[in-house]
């Protein structure tokens, strides 16, 4: 077995998982444990070995023999005694009969490569649930011994009794301590990978179409034990319901069956089975089952690709953390399609990929393309900025060389992937004609984000995230962007950092943006001018050739302090570790007191920027960076898409030209940017993982939000602002925010609608899709005190019983 840092960090992941308690080794660092590895590879009575199936990891397998270590002179020893130690992989979605396929491959090498004539196992007597796994593998007790280090409890298996045992009867794996070949970009698309990502995607099916209602599951007679029925299918799973009708289900516990007879959970044939009740037209059942298809294809590929432990995640920088991620967004069940993407692409223009991409320059004519700034920005400036002075002269070099006069031009970045299907193609004649002219890749290595078309600069970390435009489906919606609609950008940019500057509230929270300092688009195609004379509408086609520059995190942060996400801390690594969990023990404070600090950057800014001014923002975990110090405790908060997404719901004055950003909303309307978008968008999921894990019940989780909201009520009931500088805010709007029930508006309604474009971007708030009303958590008596911080109750901070992972020690 390898002992590189990348088998290490899933070793220590594995052995600091609660359910290998038996091993004995949760508390120790990677280094000692890449120290006791080789310790026991150098020598020559022991074997160790990954296990895998499919090419995934699956478990360890360490072989020794028992004359002469571990249990030399304690046990009657045999001619060909062979001694072996398991420990199945823990999972974030553990997948019935893996544990028993592992001990069977493992068997099967004991008794065919390795040439045992017994295997010999000492687990632990406590160990109740590897006794019932060696049971069924055709061990047979001989009883109790006492070791150096327990009281094992000794067993003997030959090879007719494993063959004859239920799992020697059903074996099929073939035994490989090394993985599969993975050069071959479909090599994730296996079957136990596959196996996995049905099953997440079944459970989070399950759970927000239930939390949408959906679905009505019944519960059963078997507590805490729910199902839902359609025509011949059944699907029962163990689940919880917490605030917010939040239904966390358990992954292991999905049984499906088919006319009664048991299937393997499929997340097309639950979409399929339900399709009706999920209201999808019958026309894009096809294109919904496709994203589907997609979904599951990404999560095999992360499986392979992207197994990082949060153990590693937590010293991480941004673009590590943002590589890691392997859920596209918490809400949507359909949320990782990018139907146009292929295999090769996947591996080449996706956050998960190994590789870095470098964009395409493009220039196009003056006259047919324009170029909006923030306030102070010249174009030549912004150009020796992101691009530099040496790279400026090649492209003007190249532009001459074609005898074109480069003070005509201006550049505009573009997707490798967009160049090559789409303009290289569609823009054709545009091209011939030198209205846009291809110069050639960056030098500038970047990755992609989470959002797939925007790029974040590697090279020169300093310089602005690129959003490109990418004629690609994601989510439901064609991810374009509008030259006309970005050309006002740069300045909806300037008044939003205006207003931020002058709020003192703001400031005292360190409260920021990254601006969306620069936007380019290009217009003097056939499909604009089409468009213009009213033969078509504006589409697909007119949002093809565009670009922005948005501020870097990079250069805001200080020594020791790091950014990610906020997306981020929703994120659970393949082993089931959160990786909220992870800061948050590391920083070594109470729970409640990490969350306030979240709570406080995070939260407080959205209540005052709606409360005081009227302005909503989307503030979903990937459009929030999230700035920690060393000592893991979250400081400020950095939003960022403000031109796409900002929006002003009272009437308050504006600057000319940024009117598009009104969207007049009653209070109710308006108060949702706090119940959709930061509580039931964000902070539900937050608070399931944090009761979950058993670090913070989702009660005290709700309670903290409450208190944090609270600090926005002065004593006498009245709404102000924090700092007492009289400073009101809309009495209406933080009566409808602390009401006792709200609207539910849901998300993968809005896509099951139309999963071609779910919402109508210039009437978002009438796009919205309503399933009743939903009990408010943060409900309050706006004259009530605030309560006083509650001392942590030993029973609340009690973890719930762990899934205990298989291990022979």
């Amino acid at each position: 077995m390898p002992t590189d840092p990348d088998t290490i960090g899933t070793l220590h992941a594995w052995l600091s998982h609660p359910g290998s308690a038996y091993w004995g080794m949760r508390h120790m660092t990677p280094g000692q444990i890449s120290e006791f590895f080789h310790d026991w590879q150098a020598s020559p009575h022991r074997q160790v070995h990954m296990a895998h199936i499919d090419g995934l990891r699956a478990g360890l397998a360490v072989f020794y023999d028992p004359a002469a270590v571990e249990l030399d002179g304690r046990y009657p020893h045999e001619p060909g005694d062979l001694g072996m130690h398991l420990l199945v992989a823990p999972s974030r979605t553990p997948v019935p009969g893996t544990t028993a396929a592992v001990i069977g491959a493992i068997c099967e090498a004991a008794f065919g490569p390795l040439g045992a004539r017994r295997v010999v196992v000492e687990p632990d007597m406590d160990n109740t649930a590897v006794h019932r796994l060696n049971a069924r593998a055709g061990f047979r007790e001989d009883g109790p011994l006492r070791l150096p280090d327990k009281t094992a409890l000794l067993s003997f298996c030959d090879v007719d009794d494993f063959r004859a045992s239920e799992i020697g009867r059903t074996t099929r794996y073939v035994w490989s301590s090394s993985p599969s070949p993975a050069a071959a970009p479909h090599a994730h698309l296996s079957g136990h990978a596959m196996r996995r990502a049905h099953r997440h995607l079944c459970a989070k099916a399950l759970a927000e179409f239930s939390h949408e209602r959906l679905l009505s599951p019944q519960a059963t007679a078997e507590p805490g034990v729910f199902e839902v029925r359609a025509e011949s299918e059944t699907w029962t799973f163990r689940a919880r319901v917490l605030p917010l009708e939040h239904w966390v289900v358990d992954e292991g516990s999905i049984r499906r069956e088919v006319g009664g007879e048991r299937a393997e959970p499929d997340a097309q044939a639950l979409v399929t089975a339900f399709a009706p009740v999920l209201g999808i037209p019958g026309s894009l059942v096809g294109i919904y089952l496709e994203e589907i298809a997609a979904t599951l294809g990404s999560a095999a590929f992360c499986l392979h690709h992207r197994n990082r432990p949060v153990q590693e995640l937590a010293t991480a920088d941004l673009q590590e953390v943002e590589a890691a991620m392997t859920e596209g967004h918490p809400g949507f069940v359909a949320n990782n399609g990018r139907i146009g993407l292929g295999l090769t692409d996947r591996h080449r223009y996706t956050p998960e990929a190994p590789a870095t991409v470098r964009l395409v320059w493009l220039a196009a004519r003056r006259d047919r393309s324009h170029l909006a700034t923030v306030s102070g920005l010249e174009e030549r400036e912004h150009y020796l900025r992101e691009f530099g002075r040496e790279d400026l002269d090649r492209c003007d070099a190249r532009l001459r060389e074609l005898g074109l006069a480069p003070e005509e031009y201006r550049l505009l970045p573009v997707h490798p992937w967009q160049w090559e299907h789409k303009i290289s193609v569609a823009f054709g004649p545009d091209l011939a004609r030198r209205d846009l002219v291809h110069l050639g890749e960056s030098r500038s290595d970047y990755r992609a984000q989470q959002s797939v078309r925007t790029f974040f600069d590697v090279s020169r970390p300093e310089r602005g995230y690129v959003k490109t435009a990418l004629a690609v489906q994601n989510m439901g919606f064609t991810r374009g962007l509008s030259p006309r609609y970005m050309r006002d950008t740069p300045a909806v940019n300037d008044w939003v950092a205006g207003l931020v500057a002058d709020d003192p509230v703001l400031r005292s929270l360190d409260f920021g943006i990254l601006r969306e300092i620069a936007a380019v688009g290009y217009t003097g195609d056939a499909y604009h001018r089409a468009a213009a004379s009213g033969v078509s509408e504006e589409g697909p086609h007119t949002k093809m050739i565009a670009a922005l520059w948005r501020e870097s995190p990079v250069p805001r942060l200080s020594d020791g302090e790091r950014a990610f996400t906020l997306a981020s801390l929703l994120h659970v690594d393949l082993h089931g570790r959160p990786l909220v969990v992870e800061h948050l023990e590391r920083s070594g404070v109470q729970a409640r007191t990490w969350l306030r600090a979240l709570l406080d950057a995070y939260v407080l800014p959205v209540a005052r920027c709606l409360l005081a001014h009227g302005l909503v923002f989307m503030p979903h975990g990937e459009n929030v960076i999230v700035v920690i110090g060393p000592d893991h405790l979250p400081r400020r908060v950095l939003f960022k898409d403000i031109g796409e997404e900002v929006a002003v719901v009272t009437d308050r004055p504006l600057p000319a030209g940024i009117e598009r950003i009104r969207h007049i909303v009653d209070a109710e309307t308006a108060a949702l940017s706090i119940h959709t978008d930061v509580m039931d968008g964000v902070l539900r999921h937050l608070a399931a993982i944090c009761d979950e894990a058993g670090v913070l019940p989702a009660t005290e989780f709700w309670e903290e939000t409450r208190r944090c909201l609270l600090a926005l009520v002065d004593g006498g009931g009245d709404v102000a602002a924090p700092d007492g500088d009289g400073d009101g805010v809309d009495s209406a709007i933080w009566h409808a925010i602390v009401a006792p029930r709200f609207r539910h508006s849901c998300l993968n309604r809005l896509q099951l609608r139309d999963t071609r474009q779910m919402v109508d971007l210039t009437d978002q708030a009438g796009s919205l899709q309503f399933a009743g009303t939903l009990a408010n958590p943060l409900a309050v008596d706006p004259l009530a005190p605030v309560p006083s911080d509650a001392a942590e109750r030993p029973e609340d901070r009690t973890n719930r019983e762990e899934r205990v992972v298989a291990s022979q020690r």
